[in-house]
């Protein structure tokens, strides 16, 4: 079954949160390194997509549980492999490498749940990067750039051709705070797509910073989705930032307006004190009913903050709903 005629049907269900459920295993300096980089010349703790080669199996286990839950779209660990984020660690050459084993993870857990009635899919993760092609880092110099388009183009290009050839079922834009870094990673996506002669669907999916219902670059929803509609998308949505409850008037413009399925997965809750998140399972279902009770969508997942136990709670939700219909008029 192709994920179009899924969405058709019913509400697909995203995993939940990567780096919470991480966190949970208490990881340290050593965990991080493995064997392979017992000796490398700088620190590694924290960074998590090295665990998909130093720790493979906390990586696929995690994956299985959110399959287990109910998930249908399981995301790579990959939000950071890329050449841009892994400088930080000194770690540019494995990119590739960390790309595809990522995949080759994700595949071999979706490929033990997969059934005819229910297939699996692995969702290529291309995070945003911690560089903004819209806004200069220095306060003194507003026409300062310390990334540009070609580049960030580049840098997508390679994530993508990687996750690609590894057997990404879908490539997934996510947690975009500057519209401009998303054009420049379709803008890879589509070559390395066009230079590999393999064609997934496409995700898109924003984040609303604050409160202001603005990006970081300053746009609003609207704003957001008609910068991205020249796109051939599958899906645009919403992730991280606000909890449930917070995006509602944001998903109900992109319910109204786009030409494509709509996605959501908020964080659980706003972070406390301590940088954690306090929505029980419980208390996330409740608050993600409105979004169903509305149809504003078509896939659920969960952000920072979610388990499987909070997959779990909104796949059993979403069975008892319809999913959102796209407005003809807007595909005009």
């Amino acid at each position: 079954m192709k994920l179009d005629d899924i969405l058709k049907e019913r509400i697909v269900i995203l995993d939940g949160a990567m780096g919470t459920m991480i966190q949970k295993h208490n990881l340290q300096e050593e965990d991080y390194r493995g064997e392979r980089f017992k000796d490398f010349h700088t620190s590694l703790k924290g960074n998590n997509d090295l665990l998909v080669l130093t720790q493979p199996q906390i990586i696929k286990d995690i994956h299985r549980e959110y399959l287990a839950a109910g998930a249908d779209l399981i995301e790579t660990n990959t939000f950071n492999a890329n050449i841009i984020s892994m400088v930080d660690y000194d770690m540019v050459d494995l990119v590739d490498e960390l790309n595809y084993e990522a995949v080759r993870l994700a595949k071999e857990a979706c490929e033990e749940f997969s059934t005819p009635d229910k297939p699996r899919f692995v969702v290529g993760s291309l995070g945003p990067t911690n560089k903004t092609a819209s806004i200069s880092p220095q306060v003194n110099d507003p026409s300062y750039r310390d990334v540009d388009f070609d580049l960030l183009a580049n840098v997508y290009y390679r994530q993508a051709k990687t996750m690609l050839e590894a057997g990404a079922d879908i490539l997934l834009v996510e947690t975009i705070f500057d519209t401009l870094n998303a054009k420049a990673a379709f803008y890879g996506i589509q070559d390395a797509i066009e230079k590999t002669g393999i064609n997934v669907p496409l995700m898109a999916s924003g984040t609303i910073t604050d409160k202001s219902g603005r990006t970081l670059s300053g746009q609003t929803t609207e704003a957001f989705l008609i910068s991205l509609e020249h796109i051939d998308l599958i899906s645009v949505g919403l992730n991280c930032a606000l909890g449930a409850t917070d995006l509602i008037p944001y998903l109900e413009v992109l319910a109204e307006k786009a030409p494509f399925y709509v996605s959501a997965y908020p964080n659980a809750g706003l972070p406390n004190a301590f940088g954690g998140y306090d929505e029980t399972p419980e208390m996330m279902r409740d608050f993600i009913k409105p979004f169903l009770d509305k149809k504003l969508v078509n896939i659920l997942g969960g952000c920072c903050g979610t388990t499987p136990d909070h997959i779990k709670l909104m796949a059993d939700l979403a069975k008892e709903y319809e999913p959102r219909k796209i407005n003809v008029e807007c595909q005009a």
